[in-house]
């Protein structure tokens, strides 16, 4: 919006050129969504107080966490807020990447909203059941992985159509280009020909996937929202950098013309995160909700999948990684020794792992600010296998 009138000014002042950087706008983006994020928070907390949509805290959970129950949730919102209207104001209008993004963001965002007002305004503790949940975020992942794979391989949405067409006319036997192939870190030239399906299943299976994880890593204070900053964050560099020729072509990464404008959401994404961060660091004065967890997590999925990054999404996002198999393991596991022996029995002393941790002695501000610092380090290593090729 704001890069349109500076564009419309610069035919008689040359000086709003400056705001043609893609780089400019990606810092105005992250300071106006921080900036927006403290305004509004205040008033969005108080709202949620009054509408006393308060936290419920499991029984079964850590016992130390009884004393956060009525906290106010449901504060992704004033993510999604600071996010959308920073990323309105700043990014090209006419990107497709960052509308379908923006789209898959607010989407996912919508459903962890319904299942959120459920549970805390209509004293639902199912919320959304978990079918019509994931039935939600299946269908939104799938329509994006099916226009995003059409979108790399075509230049804009008139190509898009008449590829569409073609792919129809060919049977569903379309070949894509060698940019659509899974990219493995490390090496310059090793990539896996994925194929329409194989694309398309890849991309749900991310977006739905790291939705999911980040909503179960939002388990402490403060724990969720700074991985997700940083790895934002690293994502967003490495759009801008994909959507360069000279540099996509120097570091032996696909070249995909548009991407790089997703590096002014990102900015975005991380200046809400960290504006949300300031009122959820310990002790914290509002909750996420599935709302922002949801949001987010389908956010990064989306931007590695556009980048063609999503090994590396699975080795900066190590932290949500490791949770969702900790409860994919304790789950099993429990079950499996339940048929066996008659008990279930656990592997870790409660699940998600950050919950472990607590049970093992660890105050819950050593374990979110452990889990940053191994975030850090596993976002240096992804961003460095840029270069190690």
């Amino acid at each position: 919006m704001l890069l349109n009138l500076a564009r419309w000014l610069a035919t008689d002042i040359r000086a709003f050129n400056v705001f043609n950087y893609i780089t400019l706008r990606a810092v105005l983006a992250t300071m106006t969504a921080l900036t927006i994020s403290f305004i509004a928070g205040p008033a969005v907390i108080r709202w949620l107080t009054a509408k006393k949509i308060g936290q419920a805290v499991r029984n079964d959970g850590p016992q130390t966490h009884l004393v956060k129950a009525g906290t106010p949730t449901m504060g992704g919102a004033l993510i999604l807020i600071s996010l959308s209207i920073s990323t309105l104001l700043w990014v090209d209008l006419s990107n497709r990447f960052v509308w379908i993004v923006l789209i898959v963001t607010l989407g996912y965002g919508a459903v962890g909203w319904v299942d959120d007002w459920r549970k805390v305004v209509y004293h639902n503790p199912k919320g959304l059941s978990a079918k019509a949940k994931f039935f939600w975020q299946s269908l939104i992942g799938l329509i994006a992985a099916i226009y995003i794979v059409f979108s790399i391989s075509a230049p804009n949405n008139e190509k898009v159509i008449q590829l569409v067409m073609q792919w129809i006319g060919s049977g569903f036997t379309l070949e894509l280009p060698s940019k659509a192939d899974l990219i493995v870190p490390f090496f310059k030239t090793i990539s896996y020909p994925l194929g329409m399906f194989g694309f398309i299943l890849l991309t749900y299976l991310v977006i739905v996937g790291s939705s999911n994880a980040v909503n179960l890593t939002d388990g402490l204070d403060g724990l969720a929202i700074m991985p997700t900053v940083m790895v934002g964050a690293a994502l967003g560099l490495i759009a801008y950098l994909t959507g360069n020729a000279v540099y996509a072509k120097y570091l032996f990464i696909p070249y995909i013309p548009g991407a790089g404008e997703l590096i002014v959401f990102c900015g975005a994404l991380a200046g809400a995160g960290l504006g949300f961060l300031w009122f959820n660091a310990y002790p914290a004065e509002v909750f996420m909700g599935d709302v922002g967890a949801l949001a987010l997590g389908a956010a990064l999925g989306a931007v590695a999948v556009v980048v063609r990054q999503e090994i590396l999404l699975f080795i900066m996002g190590g932290v949500f990684v490791a949770e969702t198999l900790s409860v994919m393991i304790q789950v099993g596991w429990f079950k499996y020794t339940r048929k066996r022996y008659g008990e279930g029995r656990r592997i870790l002393l409660m699940a998600p792992l950050h919950h472990h941790f607590e049970q093992s002695g660890w105050k819950e501000t050593q374990v979110v600010v452990r889990f940053w610092i191994i975030t850090i380090l596993l976002v240096l290593f992804g961003l460095s296998t840029l270069k190690i090729r």
